[in-house]
């Protein structure tokens, strides 16, 4: 007997499940001026807002931890290439070690960030938009960062209104003591009861 099972956790589906809808970002790629502190942090900053998403995503985890290792694969690798330009100079000698530590940013902010936006989808059941996760992030890492920023500040507020579905429960059934009486009590002295035996 074939059973569905979740992807994410494998316990078993009832047969009339069906998987959630896709939703849409409430902000599109490009709306970082929608939210001014996002915008500033992340053009400055951008591991203290990946940290700050990363907290928010997971419960168990405290910004400061990705917060230092987005600035050591992202902000690091690009530092190492700046350093390198600056103290040998571009020459073809050093122009390797350049596009080595760029090319280390650039991939490890796709894989890393991705994984992390990757999360947030499955999460809040969102598409890809505008392409996968880790493209978004090897292309526009900064404009991603704020748009995973307002998408999680927007459904953690108060005002956000998720779809429901109320279930209400049966009406509570209750025995009151007159039916109680009215079942245990005897029949009448003067009325007998004929009791016939079949066989079966």
């Amino acid at each position: 007997m074939h059973v569905r099972k979740c992807n994410e956790c494998g316990q078993p589906l009832p047969e009339n499940f069906e998987p959630p809808a896709v939703e849409p970002w409430t902000t599109g790629i490009f709306g970082c001026a929608e939210d001014t502190e996002s915008c500033w942090t992340g053009l400055f900053c951008p591991c203290v807002l990946f940290g700050r998403n990363i907290e928010s995503l997971r419960d168990d985890t405290p910004w400061t931890t990705p917060c230092i290792c987005h600035a050591i694969c992202v902000e690091g690798g690009i530092a190492l290439a700046v350093a390198t330009a600056f103290v040998h100079g571009i020459e073809p000698k050093t122009t390797f070690l350049i596009y080595e530590g760029l090319l280390f940013a650039w991939w490890m902010c796709g894989i890393y960030t991705g994984l992390s936006r990757q999360s947030l989808q499955k999460k809040y059941h969102l598409k890809n938009s505008p392409c996968d996760p880790c493209m978004v992030h090897c292309c526009m890492h900064w404009c991603a960062l704020c748009q995973e920023h307002r998408e999680m500040k927007g459904r953690l507020s108060d005002d956000f209104v998720m779809p429901m579905t109320v279930v209400n429960p049966p009406p509570v059934q209750e025995m009151t003591a007159n039916t109680e009486n009215q079942d245990s009590t005897p029949p009448p002295s003067g009325t007998s009861t004929n009791l016939e035996m079949q066989a079966l």
